[in-house]
Formats: structure tokens, C-alpha cells, sequence
């Protein structure tokens, strides 16, 4: 039996070495192998654990226990014992299909954590039993001594001991500049994202090399901790599905109370068992729109085809109408915001500052440029430090290219970047090339370039000029860096840092940027525009986020910025009372905690958000939002896997365009809705005249035909009702209330009121009147092809209805005039459709033996002429009045 190990107490990773070291009972030399062992079976392996789901029989299942499949189920039972297995296999059918939709969808399972485990190398090398070896990265343990070079992976939490390297921390924290950890042993106070002497597992090393003491693994690293957020925020319904649920819980409601209150009338009446079980299975089924959910299911898939094909991959198919509802869009900074890649904006010589455009035939610029891009190890091909990447493309973009392996073969010595000093310096031949901080760099140089090209001593007046110079930049939100150069003996050059920094010659100053996207000033105006508030949430330095967030038109012309101390010191109703106004925010250095609680603050005061990110940290964030968004190019796997939505060029204007693609298709969910409703009306009032007549007036309408309507002539122009163009100014108009729902007063009155009782009006003046022609008198017993006639001219009453109907419900508001009477081809493609399947089973012998139905002569052709032109009327007329008259809440 294993032996029951409880591992040691939690260490101060920031302790120095020497004290860590005691703590975490291990030596620079590292652990033993038994001791690693040992410490294997206490803490466990270094990997990231899984919470595991549902299973998918379990998901299957549960779909057959929704309100509406419930319902048809009753029905199939019921049409089963009344005799009418056609009928019951119809219903079975739709049942299936309504599942096999749900299921598919809910397949699409969340892999966040198996997409963070992809962050975690294979092996690493570590020190055991005194001696470097490469050993598995989940065998690794508190105490053990791990060597980082450039190019690793980092596998674990540790304390940097010894050397220094350049991490890239921008999947734990989003910021897209590498940052310099060394082996500090003063604590600086802060976050341990920003400890100078600390690293996490999952980030990179560009630079560099080091040893360091892991201090924790698997689960209890900060990537862990990310894991354990993503695994416990859980997805909600959208407004959609909630709003769906409700409404066929009220549908089975009504169906079944329909259906109970009139089988004792009809039995009363005179009806017979049988016929009082038809009646109440006709009553269901006319009263179900069976054809909603697949209809809503195809219009949605319909909006992620246009949303892909627009830049946007939505995963969930309900997000596409969640995101018409969003009302606060909470984005990063870098990459979504901005171009994330650096570029050099503005250069400063003796005399003024010159955008990099009009320095194209400026020799002082040429020789900054070359000297700059010089002073550099990043190669454009590959990955190397974006702030060096853009001095490359300076030099090419200014036509004085620097090939890097000419650069390379050149370089006779090498000083890396120092983070005390802030600066590195490259040697080629008797050259010296230093670029760094200006205040660092300046302190060096006794000479400057002038305005004629030659080198001058470097006076104080000259010096509080370049000062100036990097304030005005700086307060732009410019990166400003200066670059100088000697000449000297090659051997002095090469002999030390110290001795070859001196006496340097300041050529200028490189002001660059991560400028703005092109297309996001316009985004963020039609967002305000549609009454959408927007927080930026970064990583990245406050003033530096400030300044883009004004520059795109994000918080006014100086926004407020709450950094992520602030908003730990923050208790909930503060950060609600923050979030509460119009105010938007840009919120600097966050954590993961800090967006997760952003997110839930905003949510609990219901609104619908938007959040986007690309890193590791965003990945709690991202499951928790309504509507998270992932960058596809820049973002991480983890994020993408998180995320509902994932934008393929990582553009803040894509989410604008789909939050207006989200709006359009609610709209179209309304309207097939509708459509589908208005229908109810006309197909439930014959069964209702049958049983208050006490079967003095025949049965005007089959079950089958009902199915015949609902399933058959009805799908096609509602799914292109589905892909109806926006109505005018769509993005104009607030946000719609998350309380408001697909189904309300106003759209159930236009339904049922409007086109509903126009319908079963015109529908039943064509039943009736067939009947008289016949000579049918109320009480006669009617039989044979006099009553297969009148209810052919029901059914095809409907049909006629269907098509005015149809037209009607393209606009909510507008006149059908407004976005073009015959601009929805696809309809056109539906009514021709509907019409030939109406005139199949009215006129094929097979179809009119299984649908009960007989062909129509032309004097009931000309009477159900009119039908689609009055529905369409009286509703057009009811659009009206409310364009002009609106009634209050009902809008």
C-alpha cells in the first residue's frame, strides 16, 4: 500500500536564494534523484489536472426531456392509440430531428485545459544528483535547480539564482515586449507578475541564460491557477435560450391545457372517444410549432457561415444572437486595439523631430537607422524582440537595409541588454553601436550629431533639448529610445562593457508605437453609436493604454485609468458603483482575478458582455462572458478554446460588425417567429369550431394537413426570412433590454391579432363557402370528395395566407417598401417552393390519398387570389399606425 505523504508548507518565493534554498531543504547543486522521487509522490506530477463533464449520453438524453419534445412525444402517444401511426411517425421525426440539432451543437465541447497543458514542455534540463540532465517535465518538483535558455519553454514557478534572461510574460499578462528577470535579492513590492527575480510556467525565454529554484508546480503555479478559474466557470444560457425555454414551456402550457379543457366538450358535444382523441391531437400539434427550433437552429448556423466569412468563428450557435444583445464590450489593448507590432513613428535629430516618411533622403537619418538596426539580434524571419523587429524594418523602410547575416558575421562583440543600466551595445570591428533608455544612453555621450551632419561636444543646452524631446514623446504614449555610437581602437572595444561605453557620439532619438488598428476609431464610434459602453482591460502600462484608448475615441480625451492595485483595494460595491455609470474605463496591469471580476460585476447588473483576449490569463475571463472573443492570430489555444468566438484577424471592428450581424439575426428570429406564430391562429379555430359546434360543422382541417403546413410549406420561407436584409438603422438604436424576450405583447398581438385572425377569417370564408356551394346545410354529415374539396381549400387557404404573412413579416417597424418589395431572393426561392409542394399534395393522386385532399378548380383558385395581398394589408396598415401612434412598452 502507498504510503499517505502531506507536502510542506507554502514557501516565500521571493525570499532571497540563500534563505529559499533553506526552506525548500534543497542546495544550488539540486535535488538528489531519491529526494526527487520522493517529492514526486507529495506534490504530484507537474502537470495540469482536468475536471471531467458531462458525458454525451447523458447530453443526448437530456435533449428529449425539453418542454417541447415532451409534448410531441404525448402527441405520438396519442396518435398511436387513436390509430394513426402515420401521424405518430411524423411526430416521432420531428422529435429526432430537434435533438440530433441540440446535440451536435452541445458537442462542441470546451478543451481549455487540455489547450493549457499545450504550454507545458516535454523536458527540461535540471540539475540532480549535481550533475545537468534533461529529464521530464512532469517529474519535476519543488527545490529542483532548472537551467533557461533562449528558446525554452518555462516548465514551472521558480526563483531566477543565478544569470539573467529576457521572458515573454504576454500570455500571463498580455503585454507584447519581453521583460528582463534577474536574480534580484532586494523585494520589490508588487505583484508577482512583476517580480524582477521570478518566472512561470508556460512563458518563453527570448534571451538570455539562468538557473532557477522551482518553487511550485503543476496546479499551484499561476498557469494552474488559471486552469483552476477556467474549470470553474460555468456557461450560461444566452438570452436566446433562456427566452426559447420560456416560450415552449408557455407553448406546452397552453397546448396540453387546450387540448385537456376540450376533450370533455367534445365528448359532451356528441363526439365520439376516438373522435375527441383526434380533435385533442389536432389541437397539439396545431398549437406546437414544430418547425421552430430547427428553423431557429438553421437561421443561426446561417449567421456563423456570414459571421466566418466576415472574420469571426463562432463556436456556440446562440452566441451569434447574444451578440446583438452586448452592452458593454471589454477589450485588450495590444493586438486588438492596436497593430500589435511596433513600429517606429518618429525620429529626433539636431534641429527637430521628422516623421519616419519625410527622412527618406535625410543622410543623419540613414546613419541613425543603420545603427540602430546594427544594434540588434532579432531576425525578421523568425521571432526575436518586437522593439528590435521594428529598428529592422526602419532601416528597410528608410532604404538602408541591415541583412542580419551580414550583421552577425560582422559583430565582434556582444553586450546584452542590462536591465539596471538599461541599454546593449553591439561591437563590428573598431564600431561600437548602443541603444537603450535616452536617460541611460545620454549619460554616456560627450558629442551629438548636428544639423550638417558632423559631431559636436554635447552642451547642457543640448542635453535639455533631447530631454524635452523624450518628455513630448513620452506623454504621447511613444516608446523613446536613443542610439549613439564610437569609434575607437577594435581591441578597446572588445575588452570590457565598461571600458567601451565611454565617450559616446548621440546620433538621435527612435520614438515607435503599436499604433492603433486603422479600422477601430470607426468601430468604437458606431459602437457609442449603438449605445455600447467599452472598457479596456490590459496588461499593459496605464498612461500607455490611456493614450490609445483616446486616440481610438475609447473613455473621451483623458479617460480614467484604474490600475490593478486599485482594483484589489476595491471592495464589490465600489467596483460596482465604478462600473455602474457610462463612464468607460481603461483598466492597466490587471489580473486574472481583476477581468474575472470585472466580468462578473458588469454581468450582475445585467448586462451582456463582450470580453476579448489572446493570452493564458484571459482564459477565466473568456468562459465566464456572455460573449468571450479570442484573437485567432496572436491569441493562444488556450484562449481560442475558452472563447465563443474567435476573430481571425484579431480586429476590435470585427466584433462591431458582428455585434451588428448578432442584432440582424434576432431580428430575423422575430420575424420567422412570426411567422410561424400567425399560423397558430388559422390552423387551431377549425378544431375550435368543430368542437363548440358539437361536430355540427365538419373537421375543416386533418392533422396531417397541419403537419403538411408546418413542416412542409412553412420551412423554406422561414428560414429566408432568416437571412433577411438589417432594417434601417439597426445599429442607431440602444441596446434591447436582456429582460426582453423573442416572444412579446406586440409581436403575440401582430401574430395572433393581426395576421392570425385575418387568416382564420379568410380561411374559413373559403371552407364555408365551399361548403355551400355543395349544399351543405349545419348538421349534415359530410363525406367523400365535397368534404375532401373544403378542406383542400383550408389547407390551401393557409398556404395563400402563408405568403402574405411572409411579406409582412420582413419589417418589424419599417414599410416593406423601405428595403425593396422583391430584395429577398431567397423568399422568392421559398414561396415557389411552398407553392409547388402545396400544389403536389392538392394535386397527386398518392399525396391526396395520404393528406386527404382533392385537386381545386379555378373559380377556388381566383376566390384564394387575394388572400396573400389582404393579410399582408392588415398588417402593413397595423405598421402604420404604430410608426406613427407607438404604444409605450411595446416597442
Amino acid at each position: 500500500m502507498a504510503q499517505t505523504m502531506t507536502a510542506p508548507a507554502e514557501v516565500d518565493e521571493r525570499q532571497p536564494p540563500t534563505e529559499l534554498f533553506r526552506h525548500l531543504r534543497s542546495t544550488p547543486d539540486g535535488l538528489r534523484s531519491r529526494e526527487a522521487a520522493r517529492r514526486l509522490t507529495v506534490y504530484g506530477p507537474n502537470e495540469l489536472s482536468r475536471k471531467h463533464g458531462r458525458t454525451w449520453p447523458r447530453r443526448l438524453l437530456a435533449q428529449f426531456t425539453q418542454p417541447l419534445a415532451v409534448l410531441l412525444m404525448v402527441a405520438a402517444v396519442l396518435a398511436w392509440a387513436g390509430h394513426s401511426p402515420a401521424l405518430a411517425a411524423a411526430v416521432i421525426v420531428v422529435i429526432l430531428l430537434n435533438a440530433a440539432f441540440a446535440f451536435a451543437q452541445e458537442r462542441q465541447a470546451e478543451r481549455a485545459v487540455e489547450a493549457l497543458a499545450a504550454f507545458l514542455p516535454l523536458s527540461a534540463h535540471v540539475l540532480r544528483d549535481g550533475v545537468l540532465v534533461e529529464a521530464p517535465a512532469r517529474d519535476l518538483v519543488p527545490g529542483d535547480v532548472i537551467e533557461i535558455a533562449e528558446g525554452d519553454r518555462i516548465c514551472a514557478d521558480a526563483r531566477l539564482v543565478d544569470g539573467s534572461v529576457a521572458v515573454d510574460l504576454s500570455a500571463l499578462t498580455g503585454e507584447s515586449v519581453p521583460v528582463v528577470r534577474t536574480p534580484d535579492t532586494e523585494v520589490v513590492p508588487g505583484p508577482l507578475l512583476q517580480a524582477r527575480e521570478l518566472v512561470f510556467s508556460g512563458t518563453s525565454c527570448t534571451a538570455g541564460q539562468a538557473r532557477a529554484v522551482i518553487t511550485h508546480t503543476g496546479m499551484r503555479t499561476e498557469i494552474g491557477r488559471i486552469a483552476a478559474l477556467s474549470q470553474r466557470g460555468h456557461t450560461d444560457p444566452s438570452p436566446l435560450e433562456r427566452q426559447v425555454r420560456r416560450a415552449t414551456w408557455i407553448i406546452a402550457a397552453v397546448a396540453v391545457a387546450a387540448g385537456a379543457a376540450f376533450l370533455p366538450i367534445g365528448v359532451l358535444a356528441g363526439l365520439g372517444w376516438a373522435a375527441a382523441i383526434t380533435f385533442s391531437i389536432g389541437l397539439i400539434v396545431a398549437n406546437v410549432p414544430e418547425g421552430l427550433l430547427p428553423t431557429i437552429t438553421l437561421a443561426l448556423a446561417a449567421g456563423v457561415r456570414e459571421l466566418a466569412r466576415a472574420g469571426a468563428v463562432v463556436k456556440r450557435l446562440s452566441a451569434v444572437e447574444t451578440l446583438g444583445s452586448t452592452t458593454v464590450i471589454c477589450t485588450d489593448k495590444t493586438g486588438t486595439l492596436t497593430e500589435n507590432r511596433m513600429r517606429v513613428t518618429r525620429l529626433w535629430l539636431t534641429g527637430g523631430d521628422r516623421e519616419v516618411g519625410d527622412a527618406v533622403h535625410d543622410g543623419r537619418a540613414h546613419e541613425l537607422a543603420t545603427a540602430a538596426a546594427t544594434c540588434t539580434t532579432a531576425h525578421l524571419a523568425g521571432t526575436g524582440d518586437p522593439t528590435e523587429l521594428a529598428l529592422l524594418r526602419l532601416a528597410a523602410t528608410l532604404g538602408v537595409p541591415v541583412p542580419e547575416s551580414d550583421r552577425d558575421a560582422a559583430r565582434t562583440a556582444l553586450y546584452t541588454f542590462d536591465p539596471r543600466s538599461k541599454r546593449m551595445s553591439t561591437v563590428a570591428g573598431c564600431h561600437l553601436f548602443t541603444k537603450g533608455a535616452p536617460e541611460s544612453v545620454l549619460s554616456l555621450c560627450t558629442r551629438i550629431m548636428d544639423a550638417g551632419g558632423r559631431f559636436v561636444d554635447l552642451t547642457d543646452e543640448a542635453r535639455a533639448e533631447v530631454s524635452a524631446a523624450v518628455d513630448r514623446y513620452a506623454t504621447t504614449g511613444l516608446r523613446v529610445l536613443a542610439v549613439a555610437r564610437r569609434v575607437a581602437d577594435a581591441h578597446l572595444l572588445a575588452t570590457g562593457r565598461g571600458a567601451a561605453e565611454q565617450d559616446l557620439s548621440l546620433l538621435g532619438l527612435v520614438a515607435m508605437v503599436d499604433p492603433p488598428r486603422e479600422a477601430v476609431p470607426a468601430a468604437v464610434t458606431a459602437a457609442h453609436r449603438a449605445g455600447i459602453i467599452v472598457h479596456v482591460i490590459t496588461g499593459d502600462y496605464g498612461p500607455t493604454a490611456a493614450e490609445i484608448a483616446a486616440q481610438v475615441g475609447i473613455g473621451g480625451a483623458d479617460p480614467r485609468v484604474v490600475t490593478g492595485a486599485e482594483l484589489d483595494a476595491m471592495g464589490d460595491a465600489e467596483l460596482d458603483r465604478l462600473l455602474g455609470g457610462h463612464e468607460e474605463i481603461v483598466f492597466a496591469r490587471s489580473s486574472p482575478e481583476g477581468k474575472l471580476r470585472i466580468c462578473e460585476a458588469l454581468r450582475s447588473e445585467g448586462h451582456i458582455v463582450a470580453m476579448t483576449g489572446d493570452g493564458v490569463n484571459d482564459a477565466p475571463a473568456l468562459r465566464r462572458a456572455d460573449i468571450g472573443v479570442a484573437m485567432g492570430r496572436s491569441g493562444t489555444d488556450v484562449a481560442r478554446e475558452a472563447a465563443t468566438m474567435v476573430l481571425t484577424d484579431d480586429n476590435f471592428a470585427t466584433i462591431v460588425r458582428a455585434i451588428d450581424s448578432g442584432r440582424r439575426v434576432y431580428d430575423n428570429v422575430r420575424k420567422f417567429v412570426l411567422y410561424i406564430f400567425a399560423h397558430a391562429v388559422p390552423e387551431v379555430v377549425p378544431f375550435l369550431i368543430f368542437a363548440l359546434s358539437g361536430g355540427a360543422v365538419p373537421l375543416p382541417l386533418t392533422v396531417l394537413q397541419i403537419l403538411a403546413i408546418d413542416l412542409g410549406t412553412e420551412t423554406l420561407p422561414a428560414l429566408a426570412l432568416g437571412r433577411e436584409r438589417a432594417e434601417p438603422g439597426l445599429m442607431d438604436r440602444p441596446p434591447r433590454s436582456p429582460k426582453a424576450g423573442v416572444i412579446d405583447r406586440r409581436l403575440l398581438w401582430r401574430a395572433w391579432a393581426v395576421l392570425g385572425i385575418t387568416s382564420a377569417v379568410l380561411v374559413m370564408a373559403g371552407f364555408f363557402g365551399t361548403l355551400w356551394r355543395a349544399g351543405w346545410q349545419p348538421g349534415q354529415a359530410v363525406t367523400g370528395v365535397r368534404y375532401a374539396r373544403a378542406t383542400t381549400m383550408t389547407f390551401a387557404g393557409i398556404v395563400a395566407c402563408q405568403i402574405g404573412t411572409a411579406f409582412a413579416a420582413r419589417t418589424d417597424h419599417a414599410s416593406l417598401r423601405s428595403i425593396g418589395v422583391l430584395s429577398n431572393r431567397l423568399l422568392l426561392g421559398g414561396i415557389a417552393f411552398e407553392l409547388l409542394f402545396a400544389a403536389a399534395v392538392i394535386y397527386l393522386p398518392p399525396l391526396q390519398a395520404l393528406f386527404g385532399t382533392t385537386g381545386l378548380g379555378i373559380a377556388e383558385l381566383l376566390f384564394l387570389a387575394p388572400f396573400p395581398l389582404l393579410v399582408w394589408a392588415a398588417d402593413e396598415w397595423y405598421r402604420a399606425r404604430h410608426r406613427h401612434h407607438p404604444t409605450p412598452g411595446k416597442e
